[in-house]
């Protein structure tokens, strides 16, 4: 006697419309062979983009407001100082933003300080990890950090230099004395805190680590100013110790402001930190491309 076979379950029926298995399906309308099409509109990024995310985090932070209020303070605040204890005599050959050289040689800390952060934070939190997985373009990332940096950094040292060089002129510009023109050395001097900055941004982006190129910066400002005194004192190292006495970061701001008459005004020593600093912005740029974050 056969057993009859248990009755098998109908197979289901696929609704009107609906795709044969392997076709391609329109998850958006449902129409069997058309493509799917992302309704969120695509938009091609460019390097304004990461400016504009950059900007967003420069001002966003209060280590930028932090840092940029003290070399405010700094400046200004020194500059006053300075120009309140002096004569209109003492302008004859130098120009009224003098007084603002003496609040750069610490303001200019602060700028290096901000500039290591903007890029060693992001590696130290992790968030760096972030902005390439947004933007897999490195070189762009880093290129916006570079641009915004300088230019915050140059709009913030003209503005305390010109606040100084105003302020001066209004209390001893009596037309008793023809002082030296106040541009050059308003340009001079806020493009070369601002490429001290830039500099320090490079070297927190070669070495990613916060206190190790704050550190860093703070040697290559400090010891070139300190190590002259000792290398004088041979003969056979006089020559470096002149050398390094003439381009390290305080003289070379007070031949900007035009301390020493005959000094060509900083534009030797302006020079020589564009060098430096366009290298080490090669080597982070390197740097970047050659290693993960």
């Amino acid at each position: 006697m056969s057993t009859p076979h248990p009755q098998q379950a109908p197979s289901p029926v696929p609704p009107q419309g609906a795709p044969q298995q392997g076709a391609p399906y329109d998850h958006g309308q449902g129409l069997p062979g058309a493509a799917y099409t992302s309704p969120i509109p695509i938009k091609r990024t460019h390097l304004g983009n990461a400016i504009v995310s950059e900007w967003t985090k420069i001002r966003s932070v209060r280590s930028t407001v932090w840092t940029i209020t003290i070399f405010l303070l700094l400046v200004v605040g020194t500059g006053l100082i300075i120009a309140a204890n002096t004569k209109a005599q003492d302008y004859a050959e130098v120009p009224y933003t003098l007084p603002a050289f003496f609040g750069l040689i610490l303001g200019q800390i602060c700028l290096i300080t901000l500039g290591v952060l903007v890029v060693s934070s992001e590696y130290g939190t992790g968030m760096i990890r972030t902005t390439m997985t947004a933007s897999p373009q490195r070189s762009r990332v880093l290129a916006a950090k570079f641009l915004v940096f300088f230019v915050v950094a140059f709009t913030v040292s003209a503005l305390a230099i010109g606040l100084v060089g105003l302020f001066t002129s209004g209390m001893h510009d009596d037309g008793s004395v023809e002082s030296v023109p106040m541009g050059g050395t308003l340009l001079k001097g806020s493009l070369y805190v601002s490429l001290l900055g830039v500099l320090a941004l490079a070297v927190g982006a070669l070495l990613r680590h916060s206190a190790g190129a704050i550190t860093a910066m703070l040697g290559l400002v400090l010891v070139p100013a300190i190590l002259p005194a000792f290398l004088m004192i041979s003969e056979s190292t006089r020559d470096i110790g002149e050398k390094m006495l003439e381009y390290n970061a305080p003289n070379s701001l007070a031949k900007v402001f035009q301390l020493e008459s005959g000094s060509g005004g900083g534009t030797p020593q302006l020079w020589l930190l564009a060098g430096i600093t366009v290298a080490a912005i090669v080597g982070a740029f390197i740097r970047l491309e050659s290693r993960d974050v």
